[in-house]
């Protein structure tokens, strides 16, 4: 009889604390306040051949892969990204002993805006600076420069559909 009061008793506190929490995710970025989005093609200012084609490219790879908002032409778009790759720099990170360039770093500088398409306007815009090391003796400048988009593209998901 006391276990069967206990039981229900639990029950009872487990139901409530249930039908009062509401909805709650455990995604990290919450849920977007867009359901669509159109993603320009970056516009290059530098002198980087192909670099803008192909950082549009990851950033639209990576908003299919988050899921959390569709990619659509503008004319369906709750939103509309657009990038300017304004900078591009390859410098020196590291020295080895010998005075020999150990590591290289990328510096790439965007102006990324999310604009309502309806009227134009502006929902968010930034300046946003990010980096990407390689190591001279075993890598390539387009390693740098993948390590510097995928940068931008987490800075670009997290503002973009993060809403808390």
């Amino acid at each position: 009889m006391i276990r069967n009061s206990i039981l229900l008793s639990l029950l009872i506190v487990f139901g409530l604390g249930l039908t009062g929490c509401g909805v709650y995710t455990f995604n990290p970025r919450g849920q977007s306040d867009y359901n669509a989005i159109a993603i320009e093609p970056f516009e290059n200012k530098t002198s980087e051949y192909g670099l803008a084609e192909r950082i549009t490219e990851t950033v639209v790879d990576a908003f299919i892969a988050d899921g959390s908002v569709k990619i659509v032409p503008a004319a369906g778009a709750d939103a509309l990204l657009e990038g300017i790759l304004t900078s591009y720099r390859r410098v020196v990170e590291k020295y080895d002993e010998s005075d020999q360039v150990e590591q290289y770093k990328i510096v790439m500088e965007f102006e990324i805006t999310l604009k309502n398409p309806d009227d134009e306007t502006d929902i968010w815009s930034e300046r946003m600076v990010q980096e990407g090391v390689y190591d001279a003796s075993e890598e390539v400048e387009e390693d740098g420069q993948r390590r510097a988009s995928e940068r931008l593209v987490d800075a670009v998901l997290n503002k973009t559909t993060k809403s808390w």
